[in-house]
């Protein structure tokens, strides 16, 4: 079982213009409503793509119970926690290009009775050998040591943890030396506070964090594909998107792929990494922050790189 757990979770509204113009008056398309949240895209792409997965999100006011029936319509397992507050609403505009441009609230707080209530429905959710998710943005006020008291108790259930989030919520989670990180180039270079301007900088940077105790190091890096580092050594990933339409929600695909394989197979990690390519690859085809079914997946766009060019600069990002 993968469960995930989005802390943060949203409402999304995405709309399509011409072009993004500041400071004049747009026609946009009709908005498409979405769950969001990135532990939420993760469930949502397992599920659709037959891998059982449970999300388990805080709820509240309007934009909570739409969030919640927008799930339940999809047919997506979720175990709901009613907090106080009011869960956010983002707004995301697309262009014919690929360009996005999110608007993202910042959430309500969660308060020391929420966090409690969530724990104790994780505590009923999660079995010993689970995968659990701790993914995307943490709320307003939310601690490192609060993060920290959570991945514990995830720990001493003996279940496996995975952590894509940024900043000190990911500098914090290091601590409780989870099985495998995802983070995107830039995450990554905020974690070990420097640039990384090639192939070679992001697995010096991966082999760093390793060093603190995590398993595997898996880096999204938009264009330029995705690294993984491990016990096992390093694998490179590339992927082609022919047209391009949304990169939101891509990265969550790309670790749901990841999971879908590894999670029932450990010593395949490159299956796995394919498996990533080519879901990411997909969301990234598709509009606003919907994610690919099993008709929407090609493999004949990505491919493991045996010998790269570690010193090739990145594509700027």
């Amino acid at each position: 079982m993968i469960v995930t757990l989005t802390l943060n979770p949203s409402l999304d509204r995405t709309v399509e213009v011409d072009r993004l113009e500041r400071g004049t008056v747009l026609r946009t398309s009709g908005p498409v409503l979405e769950p969001g949240g990135k532990g939420v895209n993760v469930t949502r792409a397992l599920s659709v793509n037959g891998t059982q997965s449970i999300a388990v999100l805080p709820v509240a006011g309007a934009e909570g119970a739409e969030l919640s029936a927008l799930l339940d319509i999809a047919g997506v397992s979720a175990r709901y926690v009613p907090v106080s507050g009011r869960t956010r609403s983002n707004l995301t505009v697309a262009e014919p290009d690929g360009t996005v441009t999110k608007l993202n609230e910042p959430g309500s707080p969660l308060s020391a009775s929420d966090l409690t209530v969530l724990t104790e429905v994780l505590s009923g959710t999660v079995a010993a050998g689970d995968w659990v998710v701790i993914s995307g943005s943490v709320p307003p006020e939310f601690t490192g040591e609060q993060l920290l008291e959570l991945t514990s108790h995830l720990s001493a259930l003996e279940a496996y943890l995975a952590i894509d989030t940024s900043g000190d919520a990911l500098v914090a989670s290091l601590a409780a030396r989870p099985r495998v990180i995802k983070p995107n180039r830039a995450e990554l270079a905020a974690v070990v506070g420097r640039d990384l301007e090639s192939i070679a900088d992001v697995v010096a940077a991966a082999e760093e964090i390793r060093a603190a105790g995590v398993e595997r190091v898996l880096v999204s890096l938009g264009a330029d594909g995705a690294v993984m580092v491990s016990g096992s050594g390093v694998i490179v990933g590339e992927s082609t998107v022919q047209q391009p339409r949304s990169t939101v929600g891509a990265g969550d695909c790309f670790l749901a792929g990841f999971l879908s394989k590894f999670s029932v197979d450990e010593n395949d990690e490159e299956s796995a990494m394919l498996e990533a390519l080519a879901w990411g690859a997909a969301a990234a085809s598709l509009p606003g922050t919907s994610v690919p079914g099993p008709g929407d997946i090609a493999y004949d766009n990505v491919q493991l790189v045996w010998r790269p060019d570690l010193d090739r600069p990145l594509v700027a990002t």
